[in-house]
């Protein structure tokens, strides 16, 4: 099995998915591929200020709608990989930066609107970030403990034409599940031949919920994922096995039929691991599965999914 790098360059960076995209790198299965990306707005250097009229330099040249989403490296290409199959990510490590940034506020935005913040100018937290400690520092002093993870891994849709990186989709995207840390494998169904990779968006931290619509935006250092191929199955939105446990991901509008679709993803994936059919799986699922909100900003894409934590059921015998 080899290892290969992807760098944040112009060959390697975009700001859309897309199918017509030609691959940055192809790999075969088994390989594993070390990635350092920009953070999510392309940013080459920490903001210095909280004033929201100076910025800091962002990588260029930028191609207008080729790169006005997240910066992602990619595509990655999987010889073999066809639509209908299983990318199986492994996510062995994850290392973020020395800096990050959260803000609040200054768009109009369902959360933002509710809680009255829509037109108040952004403001800024600025963070030092540790990455031996695992903590990170605000210019006000606040701390708080850092578990980095990828917000965006995932698959063009198998349509022509640019697609927006905000909205998370079966096939992956903007996950922005905090679960995603070092030590998970991510199960994501294949849209496109070659799969089509990418990944970018880090998180130092961050909440269920992203309730102000970013996390401790941050460039990482080195992201080390390892892909494998499993034939077509059951997928029909994405699963992990995450440090914390079993989780199914859903994606809707509606934040109730999110919750439907991760939980009847968390039946299905009890039903493999545990021999159960539908009405013993939810009557367990009852007592050990919890239901968490992944997020709530993502371009009117609510996330939810749902966690069985490892030890939370023991079979028979």
């Amino acid at each position: 099995m080899a290892t290969y790098s992807i760098l944040p360059e112009r060959a390697t960076l975009h700001g859309q998915f897309s199918r017509e995209f030609p691959p940055a790198l192809t790999i075969d299965p088994g390989d594993t591929v070390i990635y350092r990306t920009l953070d999510s707005g392309w940013h080459l250097e920490p903001r210095r200020s909280t004033n929201p009229e100076e910025r800091p330099p962002k990588f260029s040249p930028r191609i207008e709608e080729h790169d006005s989403g997240h910066a992602l490296c990619g595509p990655l290409a999987v010889r073999g990989a066809k639509a209908g199959m299983t990318l199986v990510v492994h996510i062995e490590e994850v290392r973020p930066g020395t800096w990050g940034c959260t803000s609040a506020g200054g768009l109009v935005s369902p959360v933002n609107t509710r809680l009255e913040i829509d037109s108040i100018p952004e403001r800024f937290h600025l963070w030092t970030l540790d990455p031996e400690t695992m903590t990170g520092r605000n210019q006000d002093g606040f701390m708080v403990r850092l578990r980095p993870f990828m917000g965006v891994m995932g698959m063009p849709p198998d349509e022509p034409g640019l697609h927006p990186t905000w909205p998370p989709r079966v096939w992956g995207g903007n996950l922005d599940c905090k679960e995603l840390v070092a030590g998970s494998i991510l199960y994501l169904p294949i849209p496109v031949p070659l799969a089509l990779f990418s990944v970018g968006d880090g998180h130092a931290a961050q909440a269920d919920g992203e309730v102000s619509g970013t996390a401790i935006e941050c460039p990482m250092e080195r992201v080390v994922l390892r892909f494998e191929l499993q034939d077509p199955g059951v997928l029909k939105t994405p699963w992990a096995q995450t440090p914390a446990g079993w989780i199914t991901l859903g994606f809707h509008e509606d934040l109730h039929e999110a919750t439907m679709i991760a939980l009847d993803a968390m039946m299905t994936l009890m039903g493999q691991q545990y021999a159960l059919d539908r009405m013993d799986a939810v009557a367990l699922a009852s007592l050990v599965v919890d239901l968490h909100i992944t997020q709530l900003v993502n371009a009117g894409v609510l996330g939810v999914h749902a966690l069985l934590p490892h030890g939370a059921l023991n079979g028979p015998g």
